[in-house]
């Protein structure tokens, strides 16, 4: 799979997501009476921005400010190379213990943050961290962050559209509400799935530009992404679930596990970055 699928399938995905928003706007400014523009306002720009800002302290409130000096000028020389060659300036770097090694990236390009675990710094090699920090840095250049906070947006949107149209068709009643929640719950996993897919993407997109930054050679991210696997085996992440989402590597699943992962499986990627 070249990058120029991974886009196309990026674009038909978004499309439809759209497409779901679009509806849901629609359909809750016929049923209140809300004017059309004000909803569509708030759901592709208040919602988002409030949804960023506060996604943003909640992934860096546990991590400290990487210093300059001593055993980290190293990353920040590191960090300062890369974002020259990829056209971006240099983001926050920051340093938080994850409880298993990892790192990950919030915020937009011009005020971007990555952050690395202190176990992720313990077990890597320089090529192989130069390789997640490329990594991380493709995904503010990118813009994943602001992309999957409107996607959930959207299935926010979506939820309520689907909690106004039962309750409106149906008796003003309990049994009426609780068949609104439980269609507004349906609704906003229906749209989260595509959002999940939009996820699974992007860390291809990120590998291959994170590849392509450190010279086309993907064997030192390949290799973190080994190291990383093996050093979070039988190791609990004391990072929640939203900033899981935000992770290099994230294993979590669950009963659809293919279908409610953020990322494609480690070791997808590692061939990848080896073909």
């Amino acid at each position: 799979m070249n990058n120029k699928q991974l886009y196309l399938r990026m674009a038909v995905v978004g499309s439809i997501l759209l497409g779901f928003y679009l509806l849901a706007a629609v359909v809750v400014s016929g049923l209140t009476g809300f004017p059309l523009l004000p909803i569509l306002l708030v759901g592709i720009v208040l919602l988002p921005a409030f949804q960023y800002k506060l996604g943003k302290w909640l992934a860096t409130r546990g991590a400290e400010e990487m210093p300059e000096t001593g055993q980290y000028q190293e990353i920040h020389h590191m960090t300062e190379t890369l974002c020259q060659r990829m056209d971006l300036p240099k983001p926050k770097l920051m340093v938080m213990e994850m409880g298993t090694p990892n790192a990950f990236a919030t915020g937009r390009k011009g005020a971007g943050v990555v952050v690395v675990s202190t176990e992720l710094l313990a077990i890597l090699e320089r090529d192989e961290l130069e390789g997640v920090i490329a990594h991380e840095l493709a995904h503010i250049k990118n813009r994943d962050v602001i992309t999957m906070v409107i996607g959930q947006s959207i299935g926010t949107i979506v939820g309520y559209a689907a909690y106004f149209i039962v309750t409106a068709l149906g008796e003003r009643s309990m049994a009426s509400i609780i068949l609104g929640m439980v269609a507004s719950m349906l609704a906003n996993f229906l749209v989260m799935l595509f959002v999940l897919a939009i996820s699974r993407y992007r860390e291809y997109v990120a590998d291959a530009d994170a590849k392509a930054a450190i010279g086309g050679n993907g064997d030192p991210l390949a290799r973190a992404l080994e190291k990383i696997a093996l050093g979070s085996e039988g190791r609990e992440s004391t990072v929640d679930d939203s900033v899981a989402a935000l992770c290099i590597f994230n294993s979590s699943g669950g009963l659809l596990q293919s279908l409610l992962r953020t990322h494609p499986p480690a070791e997808k990627r590692i061939q990848k970055l080896r073909s």
